[in-house]
Protein backbone atom coordinates (compact mmCIF):
# COMPACT_ATOMS: atom_id res chain seq x y z
CA UNK A 1 0.00 0.00 0.00
CA UNK A 2 1.40 3.37 -1.01
CA UNK A 3 2.34 5.86 1.66
CA UNK A 4 -0.13 8.70 2.20
CA UNK A 5 0.70 12.11 0.80
CA UNK A 6 2.95 14.30 2.93
CA UNK A 7 2.56 18.09 3.00
CA UNK A 8 3.73 20.16 0.05
CA UNK A 9 7.39 21.20 0.33
CA UNK A 10 8.08 18.41 2.82
CA UNK A 11 11.86 18.00 2.81
CA UNK A 12 13.24 14.55 2.06
CA UNK A 13 16.89 14.08 2.98
CA UNK A 14 19.74 11.83 4.02
CA UNK A 15 22.36 12.23 6.75
CA UNK A 16 25.97 11.43 7.62
CA UNK A 17 28.75 12.67 9.88
CA UNK A 18 32.35 13.66 9.24
CA UNK A 19 34.28 11.07 11.25
CA UNK A 20 32.04 8.25 10.07
CA UNK A 21 32.61 8.77 6.34
CA UNK A 22 35.37 11.23 5.49
CA UNK A 23 38.58 9.33 6.27
CA UNK A 24 41.68 11.36 5.32
CA UNK A 25 42.36 11.95 9.01
CA UNK A 26 45.88 13.29 8.45
CA UNK A 27 45.40 14.88 5.04
CA UNK A 28 45.60 18.58 4.12
CA UNK A 29 46.35 19.83 7.61
CA UNK A 30 43.53 18.23 9.57
CA UNK A 31 44.32 18.03 13.28
CA UNK A 32 43.57 14.97 15.43
CA UNK A 33 40.19 14.62 17.11
CA UNK A 34 39.17 12.71 20.21
CA UNK A 35 37.92 9.91 17.99
CA UNK A 36 41.34 9.50 16.40
CA UNK A 37 42.79 9.16 19.88
CA UNK A 38 40.02 6.90 21.19
CA UNK A 39 40.12 4.45 18.29
CA UNK A 40 43.88 4.05 18.72
CA UNK A 41 43.38 2.67 22.25
CA UNK A 42 43.27 -1.14 22.41
CA UNK A 43 39.85 -2.63 23.05
CA UNK A 44 37.86 0.58 22.68
CA UNK A 45 36.34 -0.16 19.26
CA UNK A 46 35.11 -3.53 18.04
CA UNK A 47 37.70 -5.20 15.83
CA UNK A 48 40.17 -2.38 16.35
CA UNK A 49 38.40 -0.42 13.60
CA UNK A 50 39.10 3.29 13.07
CA UNK A 51 37.86 6.12 10.87
CA UNK A 52 41.25 6.55 9.20
CA UNK A 53 39.78 5.65 5.80
CA UNK A 54 36.05 5.18 6.57
CA UNK A 55 34.32 5.48 3.18
CA UNK A 56 36.91 7.99 1.89
CA UNK A 57 34.20 10.58 1.31
CA UNK A 58 36.93 13.25 1.47
CA UNK A 59 38.18 12.07 -1.92
CA UNK A 60 34.93 10.55 -3.26
CA UNK A 61 32.42 13.25 -2.33
CA UNK A 62 31.53 13.89 -5.98
CA UNK A 63 30.56 10.24 -6.39
CA UNK A 64 28.45 10.41 -3.24
CA UNK A 65 26.71 13.62 -4.31
CA UNK A 66 25.95 12.01 -7.67
CA UNK A 67 24.26 9.16 -5.81
CA UNK A 68 22.20 11.67 -3.83
CA UNK A 69 21.19 13.42 -7.02
CA UNK A 70 20.03 10.07 -8.43
CA UNK A 71 18.17 9.47 -5.18
CA UNK A 72 16.35 12.77 -5.60
CA UNK A 73 16.71 14.09 -2.06
CA UNK A 74 16.11 17.75 -1.37
CA UNK A 75 18.75 18.06 1.35
CA UNK A 76 21.93 16.42 2.64
CA UNK A 77 22.71 16.70 6.32
CA UNK A 78 26.44 16.36 6.99
CA UNK A 79 28.78 17.44 9.74
CA UNK A 80 31.95 19.49 9.56
CA UNK A 81 35.10 18.25 11.24
CA UNK A 82 36.05 20.95 13.72
CA UNK A 83 39.70 19.85 13.66
CA UNK A 84 39.80 19.88 9.84
CA UNK A 85 38.89 23.55 9.90
CA UNK A 86 40.75 24.52 13.09
CA UNK A 87 43.43 21.86 13.79
CA UNK A 88 43.84 23.02 17.39
CA UNK A 89 40.17 23.88 17.82
CA UNK A 90 40.97 27.59 17.78
CA UNK A 91 43.52 29.96 16.30
CA UNK A 92 44.73 29.65 12.71
CA UNK A 93 42.21 28.43 10.14
CA UNK A 94 43.27 25.49 7.98
CA UNK A 95 42.36 26.84 4.54
CA UNK A 96 42.62 23.45 2.84
CA UNK A 97 40.15 21.95 5.30
CA UNK A 98 37.64 24.76 4.97
CA UNK A 99 38.00 24.65 1.19
CA UNK A 100 36.93 20.99 1.20
CA UNK A 101 33.55 21.94 2.65
CA UNK A 102 33.33 24.86 0.24
CA UNK A 103 33.72 22.40 -2.66
CA UNK A 104 31.23 19.96 -1.13
CA UNK A 105 28.62 22.70 -0.70
CA UNK A 106 29.15 23.87 -4.28
CA UNK A 107 28.77 20.30 -5.53
CA UNK A 108 25.51 19.89 -3.60
CA UNK A 109 24.09 23.16 -4.84
CA UNK A 110 24.98 22.27 -8.43
CA UNK A 111 23.05 19.01 -7.94
CA UNK A 112 20.00 20.85 -6.57
CA UNK A 113 20.53 19.47 -3.06
CA UNK A 114 20.29 21.84 -0.09
CA UNK A 115 23.26 21.62 2.32
CA UNK A 116 22.26 21.09 5.96
CA UNK A 117 25.28 21.58 8.20
CA UNK A 118 25.94 20.11 11.64
CA UNK A 119 28.87 21.88 13.27
CA UNK A 120 29.60 19.24 15.91
CA UNK A 121 28.95 15.51 15.66
CA UNK A 122 31.09 14.31 18.59
CA UNK A 123 34.61 14.74 17.12
CA UNK A 124 36.19 17.30 19.46
CA UNK A 125 39.65 18.53 18.44
CA UNK A 126 42.15 16.67 20.63
CA UNK A 127 43.83 19.93 21.65
CA UNK A 128 40.49 21.20 22.97
CA UNK A 129 40.06 17.96 24.93
CA UNK A 130 43.59 18.27 26.31
CA UNK A 131 42.63 21.71 27.60
CA UNK A 132 39.58 20.32 29.42
CA UNK A 133 37.16 19.44 26.64
CA UNK A 134 33.48 19.93 27.40
CA UNK A 135 34.24 19.94 31.12
CA UNK A 136 35.70 23.39 30.52
CA UNK A 137 33.49 26.43 30.10
CA UNK A 138 36.03 27.90 27.70
CA UNK A 139 35.18 25.20 25.13
CA UNK A 140 31.73 26.72 24.62
CA UNK A 141 33.31 30.01 23.57
CA UNK A 142 35.86 28.34 21.30
CA UNK A 143 32.97 26.46 19.69
CA UNK A 144 31.18 29.74 18.97
CA UNK A 145 34.34 31.12 17.36
CA UNK A 146 34.49 28.02 15.17
CA UNK A 147 30.84 28.58 14.19
CA UNK A 148 31.74 32.07 13.02
CA UNK A 149 34.58 30.78 10.83
CA UNK A 150 32.36 28.24 9.09
CA UNK A 151 29.39 30.58 8.69
CA UNK A 152 31.47 33.31 7.12
CA UNK A 153 32.58 30.83 4.46
CA UNK A 154 29.34 28.96 3.77
CA UNK A 155 26.43 31.16 4.91
CA UNK A 156 25.38 32.12 1.38
CA UNK A 157 24.67 28.52 0.32
CA UNK A 158 23.77 26.47 3.42
CA UNK A 159 20.03 26.08 3.90
CA UNK A 160 19.96 24.67 7.45
CA UNK A 161 22.32 24.88 10.40
CA UNK A 162 22.50 22.83 13.59
CA UNK A 163 25.35 23.56 16.00
CA UNK A 164 25.04 20.29 17.94
CA UNK A 165 24.12 16.70 17.24
CA UNK A 166 22.91 14.69 20.22
CA UNK A 167 24.72 16.32 23.15
CA UNK A 168 23.17 13.55 25.26
CA UNK A 169 25.45 10.98 23.63
CA UNK A 170 28.65 12.93 24.29
CA UNK A 171 27.58 13.48 27.89
CA UNK A 172 26.47 9.90 28.65
CA UNK A 173 28.67 7.75 26.42
CA UNK A 174 31.71 10.00 26.14
CA UNK A 175 32.09 11.39 29.64
CA UNK A 176 29.81 9.48 32.02
CA UNK A 177 30.41 5.81 31.10
CA UNK A 178 33.39 5.98 28.74
CA UNK A 179 31.99 3.93 25.85
CA UNK A 180 32.71 6.71 23.33
CA UNK A 181 35.46 9.28 22.94
CA UNK A 182 36.98 10.75 25.03
CA UNK A 183 36.42 7.66 27.17
CA UNK A 184 35.93 9.32 30.55
CA UNK A 185 34.03 7.49 33.32
CA UNK A 186 32.73 10.32 35.47
CA UNK A 187 29.16 9.11 35.99
CA UNK A 188 27.07 12.00 37.38
CA UNK A 189 30.14 14.23 37.55
CA UNK A 190 29.75 14.48 33.76
CA UNK A 191 26.76 16.84 34.13
CA UNK A 192 28.89 19.96 33.41
CA UNK A 193 29.48 18.47 29.95
CA UNK A 194 25.77 18.79 29.23
CA UNK A 195 25.69 22.41 30.39
CA UNK A 196 28.77 23.48 28.46
CA UNK A 197 27.55 21.85 25.25
CA UNK A 198 24.20 23.60 25.61
CA UNK A 199 25.96 26.89 26.32
CA UNK A 200 28.12 26.30 23.24
CA UNK A 201 24.97 25.68 21.24
CA UNK A 202 23.39 28.96 22.35
CA UNK A 203 26.58 30.93 21.74
CA UNK A 204 26.91 29.30 18.31
CA UNK A 205 23.31 30.22 17.42
CA UNK A 206 24.14 33.83 18.19
CA UNK A 207 27.43 33.62 16.28
CA UNK A 208 25.75 32.08 13.24
CA UNK A 209 23.11 34.78 13.14
CA UNK A 210 25.71 37.51 13.61
CA UNK A 211 27.59 36.09 10.62
CA UNK A 212 24.45 36.18 8.46
CA UNK A 213 23.40 32.52 8.68
CA UNK A 214 19.68 31.67 8.86
CA UNK A 215 17.40 28.67 9.47
CA UNK A 216 19.03 27.37 12.65
CA UNK A 217 18.02 24.44 14.85
CA UNK A 218 19.51 21.56 16.83
CA UNK A 219 19.55 17.77 16.36
CA UNK A 220 18.56 16.25 19.71
CA UNK A 221 18.29 12.57 20.57
CA UNK A 222 14.84 11.60 21.80
CA UNK A 223 13.60 8.28 23.11
CA UNK A 224 10.29 7.16 24.59
CA UNK A 225 11.01 5.84 28.08
CA UNK A 226 8.87 2.94 29.27
CA UNK A 227 8.87 1.74 32.91
CA UNK A 228 9.54 -2.00 33.07
CA UNK A 229 6.53 -2.33 35.39
CA UNK A 230 4.11 -0.24 37.44
CA UNK A 231 6.22 -0.68 40.56
CA UNK A 232 7.28 2.58 42.27
CA UNK A 233 10.95 1.65 41.81
CA UNK A 234 10.65 1.09 38.07
CA UNK A 235 8.53 4.18 37.55
CA UNK A 236 10.99 6.31 39.53
CA UNK A 237 13.97 4.92 37.56
CA UNK A 238 12.18 5.57 34.25
CA UNK A 239 11.33 9.12 35.28
CA UNK A 240 14.96 9.81 36.20
CA UNK A 241 16.23 8.37 32.93
CA UNK A 242 13.63 10.32 30.92
CA UNK A 243 14.79 13.51 32.56
CA UNK A 244 18.46 12.79 31.87
CA UNK A 245 18.22 11.73 28.22
CA UNK A 246 15.27 13.81 27.00
CA UNK A 247 14.38 16.85 29.08
CA UNK A 248 17.92 17.67 30.24
CA UNK A 249 18.68 18.66 26.65
CA UNK A 250 15.26 19.79 25.43
CA UNK A 251 14.01 21.92 28.33
CA UNK A 252 16.94 24.39 28.44
CA UNK A 253 16.73 24.95 24.68
CA UNK A 254 12.94 25.12 24.38
CA UNK A 255 11.94 26.58 27.75
CA UNK A 256 15.04 28.25 29.18
CA UNK A 257 15.09 26.02 32.26
CA UNK A 258 16.38 22.72 33.52
CA UNK A 259 13.72 20.06 34.11
CA UNK A 260 14.41 19.89 37.86
CA UNK A 261 15.89 22.21 40.44
CA UNK A 262 18.35 19.45 41.39
CA UNK A 263 19.79 19.46 37.86
CA UNK A 264 19.95 23.25 37.76
CA UNK A 265 21.89 23.33 41.03
CA UNK A 266 24.30 20.70 39.72
CA UNK A 267 25.33 22.84 36.76
CA UNK A 268 28.40 25.08 36.79
CA UNK A 269 28.65 28.80 36.18
CA UNK A 270 25.99 31.51 36.24
CA UNK A 271 23.22 29.10 35.28
CA UNK A 272 20.37 31.62 35.09
CA UNK A 273 22.35 33.88 32.77
CA UNK A 274 23.57 30.94 30.71
CA UNK A 275 20.01 29.70 30.19
CA UNK A 276 19.15 32.98 28.47
CA UNK A 277 21.83 32.14 25.91
CA UNK A 278 20.99 28.44 25.69
CA UNK A 279 17.34 29.23 24.94
CA UNK A 280 18.10 31.56 22.04
CA UNK A 281 15.01 31.08 19.82
CA UNK A 282 15.34 28.47 17.09
CA UNK A 283 13.80 28.37 13.64
CA UNK A 284 13.15 24.63 13.98
CA UNK A 285 13.84 21.68 16.26
CA UNK A 286 15.51 18.45 15.15
CA UNK A 287 14.56 15.02 16.50
CA UNK A 288 16.73 11.92 16.12
CA UNK A 289 14.65 8.81 16.83
CA UNK A 290 15.70 5.16 16.72
CA UNK A 291 14.01 3.14 19.46
CA UNK A 292 12.36 3.29 22.91
CA UNK A 293 14.09 2.44 26.18
CA UNK A 294 12.58 0.17 28.82
CA UNK A 295 13.89 1.16 32.24
CA UNK A 296 13.83 -0.65 35.58
CA UNK A 297 15.13 -0.02 39.05
CA UNK A 298 18.71 -1.31 39.44
CA UNK A 299 19.12 -4.98 40.21
CA UNK A 300 21.93 -7.04 41.67
CA UNK A 301 22.40 -8.95 38.40
CA UNK A 302 26.03 -9.43 37.43
CA UNK A 303 25.33 -9.33 33.68
CA UNK A 304 25.75 -5.73 32.51
CA UNK A 305 22.99 -4.08 30.55
CA UNK A 306 23.84 -2.84 27.08
CA UNK A 307 22.79 0.30 25.19
CA UNK A 308 23.84 0.88 21.56
CA UNK A 309 26.33 -1.95 21.81
CA UNK A 310 28.01 -0.52 24.91
CA UNK A 311 27.99 -2.28 28.27
CA UNK A 312 26.79 0.02 31.03
CA UNK A 313 28.90 0.04 34.20
CA UNK A 314 27.66 -1.12 37.56
CA UNK A 315 26.25 1.53 39.85
CA UNK A 316 23.80 3.20 37.50
CA UNK A 317 20.45 3.99 39.14
CA UNK A 318 18.57 2.03 36.48
CA UNK A 319 18.68 -1.15 34.40
CA UNK A 320 17.57 -1.66 30.81
CA UNK A 321 15.55 -4.86 30.30
CA UNK A 322 14.98 -6.14 26.78
CA UNK A 323 11.91 -4.85 24.94
CA UNK A 324 10.06 -7.95 23.82
CA UNK A 325 7.31 -8.36 21.26
CA UNK A 326 8.86 -6.45 18.37
CA UNK A 327 11.12 -7.44 15.48
CA UNK A 328 14.73 -6.38 15.91
CA UNK A 329 17.37 -4.99 13.59
CA UNK A 330 20.71 -6.70 13.10
CA UNK A 331 22.01 -4.34 15.80
CA UNK A 332 19.49 -5.88 18.19
CA UNK A 333 17.34 -2.75 18.37
CA UNK A 334 13.57 -3.25 18.55
CA UNK A 335 11.66 -1.84 15.60
CA UNK A 336 8.92 0.35 17.10
CA UNK A 337 7.50 2.84 14.57
CA UNK A 338 4.86 3.97 17.07
CA UNK A 339 7.70 5.24 19.23
CA UNK A 340 8.29 8.04 16.73
CA UNK A 341 4.66 9.14 17.02
CA UNK A 342 4.94 8.89 20.83
CA UNK A 343 8.12 10.96 20.81
CA UNK A 344 6.54 13.75 18.82
CA UNK A 345 3.29 13.88 20.78
CA UNK A 346 5.21 13.86 24.07
CA UNK A 347 7.41 16.72 22.90
CA UNK A 348 4.39 18.77 21.85
CA UNK A 349 2.63 18.09 25.15
CA UNK A 350 5.65 19.09 27.21
CA UNK A 351 6.66 22.06 25.08
CA UNK A 352 3.60 23.85 23.66
CA UNK A 353 5.95 26.41 22.07
CA UNK A 354 7.70 23.66 20.07
CA UNK A 355 8.90 25.18 16.79
CA UNK A 356 8.57 23.33 13.48
CA UNK A 357 10.22 19.91 13.63
CA UNK A 358 12.51 17.98 11.32
CA UNK A 359 13.32 14.32 11.88
CA UNK A 360 17.07 14.83 11.50
CA UNK A 361 17.89 11.12 11.84
CA UNK A 362 16.00 7.88 11.46
CA UNK A 363 17.34 4.56 10.26
CA UNK A 364 18.34 0.99 10.97
CA UNK A 365 21.19 -1.50 10.62
CA UNK A 366 20.70 -4.60 8.51
CA UNK A 367 23.53 -6.66 7.05
CA UNK A 368 21.81 -7.43 3.73
CA UNK A 369 24.20 -6.38 0.98
CA UNK A 370 21.69 -5.11 -1.56
CA UNK A 371 18.30 -6.77 -1.12
CA UNK A 372 17.30 -5.09 2.16
CA UNK A 373 13.56 -5.62 2.33
CA UNK A 374 13.62 -5.19 6.12
CA UNK A 375 15.02 -1.65 5.81
CA UNK A 376 12.22 -0.79 3.41
CA UNK A 377 9.67 -2.12 5.91
CA UNK A 378 11.37 -0.15 8.70
CA UNK A 379 11.22 3.12 6.77
CA UNK A 380 7.67 2.51 5.58
CA UNK A 381 6.46 1.90 9.13
CA UNK A 382 8.21 4.93 10.58
CA UNK A 383 7.00 7.23 7.84
CA UNK A 384 3.42 6.08 8.42
CA UNK A 385 3.82 6.86 12.13
CA UNK A 386 5.24 10.25 11.20
CA UNK A 387 2.35 10.97 8.85
CA UNK A 388 -0.07 10.17 11.67
CA UNK A 389 1.62 12.77 13.90
CA UNK A 390 1.43 15.35 11.12
CA UNK A 391 -2.25 14.57 10.52
CA UNK A 392 -2.84 15.19 14.24
CA UNK A 393 -1.45 18.69 13.93
CA UNK A 394 2.28 18.40 14.74
CA UNK A 395 4.27 20.62 12.39
CA UNK A 396 6.91 18.27 10.97
CA UNK A 397 8.61 19.56 7.84
CA UNK A 398 11.14 16.94 6.81
CA UNK A 399 12.72 13.52 7.30
CA UNK A 400 16.40 12.61 6.96
CA UNK A 401 17.31 8.94 6.60
CA UNK A 402 20.38 7.78 8.48
CA UNK A 403 22.43 7.17 6.47
CA UNK A 404 23.29 7.69 2.84
CA UNK A 405 26.15 5.11 2.91
CA UNK A 406 27.32 2.33 5.20
CA UNK A 407 29.94 3.84 7.50
CA UNK A 408 32.03 3.66 10.66
CA UNK A 409 29.56 3.08 13.48
CA UNK A 410 31.51 4.46 16.45
CA UNK A 411 32.33 1.89 19.15
CA UNK A 412 31.10 -1.04 17.04
CA UNK A 413 33.28 -0.10 14.08
CA UNK A 414 32.24 -1.47 10.71
CA UNK A 415 30.06 -4.25 12.14
CA UNK A 416 26.80 -2.41 11.48
CA UNK A 417 25.37 -1.14 8.19
CA UNK A 418 22.89 1.73 8.23
CA UNK A 419 23.30 2.90 4.62
CA UNK A 420 20.94 3.14 1.70
CA UNK A 421 24.13 2.50 -0.28
CA UNK A 422 26.31 -0.54 0.41
CA UNK A 423 30.02 0.14 0.78
CA UNK A 424 32.67 -2.54 0.34
CA UNK A 425 35.10 -1.42 3.03
CA UNK A 426 38.01 -3.09 1.22
CA UNK A 427 37.49 -1.62 -2.25
CA UNK A 428 35.22 1.31 -1.23
CA UNK A 429 32.88 0.44 -4.09
CA UNK A 430 29.39 1.93 -3.66
CA UNK A 431 26.32 -0.12 -4.58
CA UNK A 432 22.78 1.22 -4.06
CA UNK A 433 20.51 -1.12 -2.09
CA UNK A 434 16.88 -1.86 -2.82
CA UNK A 435 15.96 0.67 -0.12
CA UNK A 436 17.79 3.35 -2.11
CA UNK A 437 15.45 2.82 -5.06
CA UNK A 438 12.42 2.52 -2.78
CA UNK A 439 13.25 5.90 -1.21
CA UNK A 440 13.88 7.39 -4.67
CA UNK A 441 10.47 6.22 -5.88
CA UNK A 442 8.79 7.45 -2.70
CA UNK A 443 10.25 10.94 -3.18
CA UNK A 444 9.14 11.00 -6.82
CA UNK A 445 5.63 9.88 -5.89
CA UNK A 446 5.35 12.60 -3.25
CA UNK A 447 6.30 15.44 -5.58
Amino acid sequence: MALPKFPDRFLWGVSSSAYQIEGAVDVDGRGPSTWDTFTALPGKVLGGDTGRTATDHYHRYREDVALMRELGVGAYRFSISWSRVLPDGHGAVNKAGLDFYDRLVDELCAAGIAPAVTLYHWDTPQKIEDDGGWLSRDTAFRFADYATVVAEKLRDRVRMWMPLNEPMVVTLFGYAVGAHAPGRELMFEALPVAHHQLLGHGLAVRALRAAGATDIGIANHHVPVWPASDSPGDRSAASLYDGLVNDLFAAPVLSGRYPTEELAVAMPGPVAEDLKIISEPLDWYGVNYYLPSKVAAPSAAETPTVIDGAAMPAGLPFDFPMIDGYPVTDFGWPVVPSGLHETLTTLKDRYPNLPPVYITEGGCSYHDEVHDRRRIEFLDGHLRALHKAIAEGIDVRGYFVWSIVDNFEWAVGYSQRFGLVHVDFETLERKPKDSFYWYRDLIRAQS
